[in-house]
Formats: C-alpha cells, sequence, structure tokens
C-alpha cells in the first residue's frame, strides 16, 4: 500500500463524517500489512504483559525490509492475529486496542483514501462507518493523514 499525498485537500475541506462501527472490515481482506515501529512494538509488548522478542516472535513477520503484525486466514479473509470476533457478540474488537499501531489509529483518513471524493467512496464501499457519525474536523484529518505510516 503506498501512502501518496493528496493533491487537493479541497474537497474535504468541511470535514468527513466518520464513526467505527466495530465490524472489523478494516482488520481483515486480503492479505496486506501494519507496520510496526520500535515504539509499538515495546507498547504492544507491554500490554500483553510478554518480553519484546517473545511478541515480535508470535505476532510479526518481516516483510519488505519492515515489521508487520501478522494475520490469520478466517471466514472474512486474512484477521490482523489481534482481532477478537468473540469477546463482544456482534462486534469485532481489536484485542490490543490502547496499543494499536499508528497505521490502524488513522483510518480511514490514510492519504489514498484522501485523494480524490471517489477514493473515499470506494473506502466507504466496505467501512460502514465512513460518512456516519460526527464530523471530523479538517485539522484533524490532515493530522491523522501525516502521521500515516507508508
Amino acid at each position: 500500500m503506498t501512502h501518496a499525498r493528496p493533491t487537493s485537500p479541497d474537497w474535504y475541506a468541511d470535514g468527513l463524517r466518520f464513526e467505527c462501527t466495530q465490524c472489523g472490515n478494516c482488520c481483515t481482506g486480503p492479505t496486506g500489512f501494519v507496520w510496526v515501529s520500535d515504539e509499538e512494538l515495546s507498547a504492544i509488548a507491554a500490554a500483553l504483559g510478554l518480553s519484546v522478542s517473545e511478541t515480535e516472535s508470535r505476532y510479526m513477520r518481516q516483510l519488505h525490509g519492515r515489521r508487520s503484525l501478522t494475520e490469520t486466514p478466517g471466514e472474512h479473509g486474512y484477521d490482523c492475529v489481534f482481532l477478537d470476533r468473540t469477546s463482544v457478540p456482534g462486534k469485532a474488537v481489536c484485542g490490543i486496542y490502547r496499543a494499536r499501531p499508528m497505521q490502524c489509529r488513522t483510518w480511514p483518513f490514510w492519504p489514498e483514501n484522501l485523494r480524490h471524493p471517489r477514493d473515499w467512496q470506494r473506502a466507504a464501499r466496505t467501512c460502514p462507518g465512513i460518512n456516519t457519525g460526527p464530523l471530523i474536523p479538517v485539522e484533524s484529518i490532515r493530522i491523522q493523514r501525516e502521521t500515516t505510516p507508508g
């Protein structure tokens, strides 16, 4: 996934609506990657009560010279290893929510979803939280867009 910067943010200058529905769609599907920095790895390890090396060996893989969360095949595609579909009936929740990587924290405000309204609508086809809920101000969107790992 390439994080190209949008050419013109004017189309969302009034903000965008988003509210997570805990559907899990952003955490499953075709194989992909969630980049994990050293700091994020340490935070995940602390949240799990494991050593950094144990956490990395159990839950990470090397891909393109970087570290990514692993995935597990399931009925919805390839789930993030931390996606929990059983604890909350009817919901898919993150097992490391407080320590989740920045890439997860910034969804759906990734640069590739913000290039053009059609890209935002394409993301909305699989994310029921897009175009619902509170209006997110453009400045908040810009911050999230700029901090998305690429």
